[in-house]
């Protein structure tokens, strides 16, 4: 059953109890205070007969009860309007009658007394009221009147007729009132089903626009906030799917073409058919291209042990990490007319020393990849509030703004074909994104295509104390 129904069912069912009850209350309450004004009415005018009668047997002079007779004939004539049925007996039988209606026994009491029953009979109340009257001669007469109170029950009969036809019109509006006002109470519940299902089904950028006011539009917020994070999540999700993929991609690109070579030379080899310098070739290619292999793996090992996260920092000198770097690598970057440089400020922060090692000469080999002739590569290190900032600076190629996103990607070079020639594999600004990670520092870009490259990365171990 519906939200809606059952709340039209509750407040019909709320209705039509209050107003059901409340209504009964009323008629009864109603209806018995006018029977008790009947009684009252009913009990003076008995009182009144029997006291005139009383009268009347102190001054007549007819013989036995003759007198008391006569008198209340007259009587009954009078009040005809009134009784609806009069008899007097003295006990043993009856001495005056009129009406129709049955009488029950006569109730003795004490004289002055008056007895009421109320019988209510096919819808036709008789109040009967019953006394005792005491006579000169010193018997006990018995005085039963019946007053009807019909009119009392039409009343009542016609006043629940209106009341049912009343209860029905209140009951069948406010079923109509109360399905009106749940239908417009919960219209926010079926917005967001609508949206929810529209999610379900694929359309994440669907969102509720409720305008209530209330919690409904509170709801409405935080149900379009929780979608918007998990829209993001999904979209992160999706980017880092197409990163893996292309990852894959590219890990068995790199595999193929070292494996293809040496296999290829190897087949040659083992023709048995080249000459001692071909077979020389052959070997340096088998040795090249094994290397690649060796280096490919090594970085991708280096890559799996990094995100592992658990290396412990330490006290170090940037300065002196980085000038031992360039002592050893100048040489060699000589023979590729390259010059190195550095200058560091003193100092000591936290960090992990083999992996800034790490980070600085893949950084200067990246920049040494960028020089298609002679040029000049800078290290620059600095001291901060929480670590250090080191800056590699270079006047090679440089690279487009649209590439810079993606350079940290694994696998991603921007000159494929360079790359390929110079021995890249495209992951060595991958590790220095994971070693900045594990010093949560940043490591930022700034090139110019035909101007150079500088990359500024900031290590934020903990400054030594």
């Amino acid at each position: 059953m519906k939200f809606r129904l059952r709340m039209t069912l509750c407040i019909v069912m709320l209705l039509a109890l209050v107003f059901g009850a409340g209504g009964s209350i009323l008629i009864s309450v109603s209806f018995r205070e006018s029977l008790d004004s009947e009684r009252t009415i009913a009990v003076r005018s008995h009182r009144m007969v029997a006291n005139t009668m009383v009268l009347a047997n102190d001054i007549s002079s007819q013989p036995g009860y003759a007198g008391l007779v006569d008198t209340l004939r007259q009587l009954d004539g009078q009040g005809e309007s009134v009784w609806s049925g009069i008899r007097l007996t003295d006990g043993s039988g009856t001495l005056y009658q009129s009406g129709q209606l049955p009488f029950a026994d006569t109730a003795a009491g004490e004289p002055g007394k008056c007895y009421v029953r109320l019988y209510d009979g096919d819808g036709e109340g008789v109040l009967q009221v019953s006394g005792t009257i005491q006579v000169n001669s010193g018997a006990a007469l018995y005085l039963d009147a019946g007053y009807s109170v019909g009119h009392l029950y039409s009343v009542r009969r016609i006043q629940l007729r209106i009341y049912y036809q009343l209860l029905a019109a209140v009951v069948a509006l406010g079923a109509l009132m109360s399905w009106a006002l749940s239908v417009l109470l919960t219209r926010p519940l079926y917005q967001l089903s609508r949206v929810t299902r529209q999610i379900a089904g694929g359309n994440l950028a669907s969102r509720a626009n409720i305008r209530s006011g209330d919690e409904f539009e509170q709801l409405a917020a935080d149900f379009n906030r929780m979608t918007d994070r998990v829209e993001e999540d999904m979209a992160a999700l999706q980017d880092a799917m197409r990163r893996q993929e292309e990852f894959m991609g590219s890990f068995a690109h790199e595999m193929k073409t070292p494996m293809t070579s040496i296999i290829g030379y190897a087949d040659l080899l083992r023709g048995q058919g080249l000459s001692e310098e071909d077979q020389q070739q052959a070997a340096n290619y088998i040795f090249s291209e094994g290397k690649r292999l060796e280096s490919l793996s090594l970085k991708l090992l280096d890559l799996l042990v990094l995100r592992r996260r658990d290396f412990t920092l330490t006290e170090a000198s940037p300065a002196a990490v980085i000038q031992s770097l360039v002592k050893v690598l100048r040489p060699a970057m000589a023979e590729r007319e390259v010059t190195l440089q550095c200058r560091c400020q003193p100092g000591r922060c936290r960090m992990e020393p083999d992996l800034v090692k790490s980070l600085v000469i893949n950084l200067v080999d990246n920049a040494r990849k960028a020089m298609d002739g002679p040029g000049n590569i800078f290290v620059l290190s600095e001291m901060t509030d929480t670590g250090c900032r080191i800056r590699v600076v270079d006047n090679g190629r440089g690279m487009p703004p649209s590439e810079i996103s993606r350079i940290t990607e694994a696998f991603y070079r921007v000159d494929k074909s360079r790359s390929r020639a110079q021995g890249g594999v495209g992951l060595g600004l991958a590790l220095c994104q994971e070693i900045v990670g594990l010093h949560e520092g940043t490591m930022e870009f700034q090139s110019a295509e035909g101007k150079g490259t500088i990359v500024t990365v900031t290590l934020n171990g903990g400054r030594a104390v």
